[in-house]
């Protein structure tokens, strides 16, 4: 029988602290907790969607059952608890979600199952993700088993929305931020999944997925599976881009350039090609300004760290900057965002744009305009 595909999200979920992607911080800390006997009873795991908060608690409930931690505090995987866990058969874990699961009778039935001592290891742990989707009369019920849980029970509560939490649920937890994930630390984490099942995969091809996901690592596994679904076991910057709708760095650099040199008939040219392969004006002139930014970054040695891109971009990057000057780039900047602001109220879009690009392209005869002018008064 045919093995049946697993999606990479949970086919490479991290199953130790050590294998956490981007968040050294909370694992770390997490990990000494362990070591010194220093467990707090409530955590709140905070922080955008797909960055580790579920599997970061799982792990956490794994480790404090283990019988046998190893040297640096991590779950053996071979005792009882262990290989309960695994299997999906723990019955020290519980987890509930709070979105389907939040009414009081939802919250009054966990609070029944929390009185009673665990059979295996020494710990109960009740992982409560969404947490923020309780309604009031559950979080008022939970109030006190929060405070005041048996020895044996620690609560873990994932949340997205920590603003939505009442001040008396955070009071009584161990808050932990979890960061979006970095763009190195994503792609690198799918150049080991690509390597892993034996595709062969661009660094280019797999920063542009990075980007896409925007610091969550289970939405840039979910577009890595899609890219090889399309496109077999051969991942290509090309494909990547032309699939997950993407425009080309190549495009920004041209119309800059073009930009810089007064060159209209090229910047209009152009950016009509951008609306004829199907993207829209407000996406082409967010990432214009994106990368005008770049720009920017790039002509100060301590703010290159700023840029995300791989080595070859970051020399195009480089090249670039030089030829533009800090006064054209900053002048650039704010007519692009005059413009990003205003899109959406403009009757007539496209040409919202194409002024914007205009006006940018006669930032340097200006400029130089004005100098004349101030040479000619000096002389006179």
């Amino acid at each position: 029988m045919e093995e049946r595909f697993v999606v990479s999200a949970r086919k490479y979920r991290p199953q130790t602290f050590e294998t956490v992607v981007g968040q050294q911080h909370i694992t770390t800390t997490l990990k000494n907790a362990i070591k010194n006997n220093h467990l707090a009873q409530a955590f709140l795991f905070c922080g955008p969607r797909g960055v580790g908060k579920t599997t970061c608690a799982r792990i956490l409930a794994k480790t404090i059952n283990c019988f046998n931690l190893t040297a640096d505090t991590e779950a053996c995987d071979k005792c009882e608890s262990c290989t309960s866990f695994n299997s999906g058969q723990s019955l020290n874990v519980f987890e509930l979600d709070a979105a389907s699961n939040n009414s009081v009778e939802d919250i009054r039935n966990l609070i029944d199952q929390v009185r009673f001592a665990p059979q295996l290891g020494s710990h109960k742990v009740y992982i409560i993700d969404e947490v923020h989707m309780l309604s009031s009369a559950a979080f008022n019920a939970f109030l006190k088993t929060l405070e005041e849980p048996p020895k044996h029970a620690i609560f873990i509560l994932a949340t997205t929305e920590k603003h939505k939490i009442i001040p008396t649920i955070l009071s009584r937890c161990q808050i932990f931020d979890f960061n979006r994930i970095k763009l190195d630390d994503i792609s690198n984490h799918l150049g080991y999944i690509a390597k892993t099942e034996g595709i062969t995969a661009e660094d280019e091809a797999l920063r542009i997925i990075a980007q896409k996901a925007d610091g969550g690592l289970r939405d840039a596994c979910s577009m890595f599976d899609q890219m090889v679904s399309f496109g077999g076991n051969n991942l290509t910057y090309k494909t990547v881009i032309e699939n997950l709708h993407v425009l080309d760095y190549d495009y920004y650099f041209k119309i800059t350039d073009a930009l810089n040199t007064q060159d209209t008939s090229t910047v209009l040219v152009t950016f009509n090609e951008i609306l004829d392969n199907g993207f829209d004006g407000h996406h082409f002139i967010a990432g214009l300004g994106e990368h005008i930014r770049n720009l920017l970054v790039c002509k100060d040695a301590a703010t290159i760290q700023l840029l995300e891109v791989s080595e070859n971009v970051k020399q195009k990057y480089l090249q670039q900057a030089q030829a533009c000057s800090t006064q054209f780039l900053l002048k650039a900047l704010g007519i692009i965002n005059r413009c990003d602001i205003s899109y959406k109220a403009a009757k007539n879009q496209r040409l919202q744009v194409e002024i914007a690009l205009l006006q940018i392209s006669y930032l340097n005869a200006a400029s130089m305009d004005a100098e004349k002018k101030k040479i000619v008064q000096n002389q006179a």
